[in-house]
Protein backbone atom coordinates (compact mmCIF):
# COMPACT_ATOMS: atom_id res chain seq x y z
CA UNK A 1 0.00 0.00 0.00
CA UNK A 2 1.41 3.61 -0.87
CA UNK A 3 0.19 6.74 -0.17
CA UNK A 4 -1.25 9.27 -2.91
CA UNK A 5 -0.48 13.08 -2.40
CA UNK A 6 -3.83 13.26 -4.14
CA UNK A 7 -5.31 11.92 -1.45
CA UNK A 8 -4.56 14.53 0.87
CA UNK A 9 -7.52 16.54 1.95
CA UNK A 10 -7.76 19.66 -0.04
CA UNK A 11 -10.26 21.82 -1.05
CA UNK A 12 -10.58 20.76 -5.05
CA UNK A 13 -12.51 23.97 -6.51
CA UNK A 14 -13.05 27.37 -5.14
CA UNK A 15 -15.74 28.71 -7.36
CA UNK A 16 -15.25 32.15 -8.74
CA UNK A 17 -18.68 33.38 -6.96
CA UNK A 18 -19.31 30.43 -4.21
CA UNK A 19 -22.61 29.99 -2.98
CA UNK A 20 -24.11 32.73 -0.01
CA UNK A 21 -23.75 29.78 2.13
CA UNK A 22 -20.63 28.76 1.22
CA UNK A 23 -18.74 32.09 0.83
CA UNK A 24 -17.31 32.10 4.91
CA UNK A 25 -15.79 28.89 3.85
CA UNK A 26 -13.61 30.12 1.22
CA UNK A 27 -12.73 33.16 3.25
CA UNK A 28 -9.05 33.38 3.30
CA UNK A 29 -8.09 30.75 0.24
CA UNK A 30 -5.80 32.74 -1.99
CA UNK A 31 -5.07 31.88 -5.53
CA UNK A 32 -1.93 29.99 -4.96
CA UNK A 33 -3.87 28.00 -2.52
CA UNK A 34 -7.44 27.36 -5.18
CA UNK A 35 -4.60 26.93 -8.12
CA UNK A 36 -2.34 24.25 -5.88
CA UNK A 37 -5.90 22.42 -4.88
CA UNK A 38 -7.12 22.63 -8.52
CA UNK A 39 -4.17 20.54 -9.20
CA UNK A 40 -4.54 18.07 -6.92
CA UNK A 41 -7.97 17.75 -8.16
CA UNK A 42 -6.82 17.34 -11.93
CA UNK A 43 -4.24 14.84 -10.44
CA UNK A 44 -6.30 12.69 -8.54
CA UNK A 45 -9.11 12.48 -11.54
CA UNK A 46 -5.58 11.84 -13.49
CA UNK A 47 -4.72 8.71 -11.08
CA UNK A 48 -7.75 7.39 -10.21
CA UNK A 49 -11.05 7.99 -12.45
CA UNK A 50 -10.14 5.90 -15.30
CA UNK A 51 -10.11 2.28 -16.60
CA UNK A 52 -7.23 0.40 -15.68
CA UNK A 53 -5.67 -1.53 -18.27
CA UNK A 54 -6.67 -4.71 -16.17
CA UNK A 55 -9.29 -5.42 -13.78
CA UNK A 56 -8.80 -4.06 -11.16
CA UNK A 57 -9.65 -2.93 -7.56
CA UNK A 58 -8.15 -0.20 -5.75
CA UNK A 59 -9.66 1.16 -1.85
CA UNK A 60 -9.18 4.49 -1.68
CA UNK A 61 -8.54 5.91 1.95
CA UNK A 62 -9.19 9.80 1.78
CA UNK A 63 -11.54 12.65 3.01
CA UNK A 64 -14.84 13.78 2.21
CA UNK A 65 -13.32 16.89 -0.39
CA UNK A 66 -12.09 13.74 -2.54
CA UNK A 67 -14.69 11.53 -2.61
CA UNK A 68 -16.85 14.18 -3.27
CA UNK A 69 -15.01 15.50 -6.53
CA UNK A 70 -14.62 11.61 -7.87
CA UNK A 71 -18.23 11.66 -7.70
CA UNK A 72 -18.62 14.95 -8.81
CA UNK A 73 -16.43 13.71 -11.65
CA UNK A 74 -18.11 10.91 -12.72
CA UNK A 75 -21.85 12.58 -13.10
CA UNK A 76 -20.35 14.91 -15.20
CA UNK A 77 -21.19 17.76 -13.08
CA UNK A 78 -20.23 21.35 -13.21
CA UNK A 79 -16.96 21.75 -10.77
CA UNK A 80 -19.23 23.68 -8.21
CA UNK A 81 -21.47 20.70 -7.42
CA UNK A 82 -19.07 19.06 -5.36
CA UNK A 83 -20.02 21.58 -2.47
CA UNK A 84 -23.47 19.65 -2.81
CA UNK A 85 -22.02 16.27 -2.36
CA UNK A 86 -21.47 15.88 1.42
CA UNK A 87 -19.41 12.65 2.67
CA UNK A 88 -20.20 11.25 6.34
CA UNK A 89 -17.12 9.97 8.31
CA UNK A 90 -16.57 6.67 7.43
CA UNK A 91 -18.72 6.23 4.61
CA UNK A 92 -18.66 4.35 1.36
CA UNK A 93 -18.93 5.26 -2.20
CA UNK A 94 -18.07 3.01 -4.96
CA UNK A 95 -17.80 4.18 -8.71
CA UNK A 96 -16.56 1.58 -11.44
CA UNK A 97 -14.84 2.98 -14.87
CA UNK A 98 -15.18 0.58 -17.74
CA UNK A 99 -13.64 1.59 -21.24
CA UNK A 100 -16.31 2.77 -23.69
CA UNK A 101 -19.08 3.96 -20.97
CA UNK A 102 -19.22 6.93 -18.59
CA UNK A 103 -18.31 5.92 -15.26
CA UNK A 104 -21.22 4.42 -12.82
CA UNK A 105 -21.31 5.36 -8.77
CA UNK A 106 -22.54 2.46 -7.56
CA UNK A 107 -22.47 3.33 -4.37
CA UNK A 108 -22.25 6.72 -2.46
CA UNK A 109 -22.18 7.98 1.38
CA UNK A 110 -22.82 4.11 2.62
CA UNK A 111 -22.48 3.64 6.59
CA UNK A 112 -24.87 0.59 6.44
CA UNK A 113 -21.80 -1.17 7.87
CA UNK A 114 -22.40 1.12 11.47
CA UNK A 115 -24.24 1.50 14.11
CA UNK A 116 -27.02 3.55 13.50
CA UNK A 117 -25.92 6.50 16.66
CA UNK A 118 -21.65 6.50 14.46
CA UNK A 119 -24.27 6.97 11.37
CA UNK A 120 -24.05 11.23 10.12
CA UNK A 121 -21.82 11.90 12.17
CA UNK A 122 -20.02 14.38 9.89
CA UNK A 123 -23.09 16.45 8.82
CA UNK A 124 -24.53 19.58 10.76
CA UNK A 125 -27.57 18.50 13.28
CA UNK A 126 -30.12 18.06 11.74
CA UNK A 127 -29.34 17.73 8.71
CA UNK A 128 -30.00 13.36 8.68
CA UNK A 129 -32.00 11.30 6.22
Amino acid sequence: MAAAPELIDHVPHVPSDPPPAWAGFFDGYDAAEAAAGARLADDLVARFARPAPTETFEVLVTHAYQAAWLVRHALDAPPARWLGLSCGNTALTAIEYRDGVPPTVLLYNDMGHLPADLRWTGFARGVRP
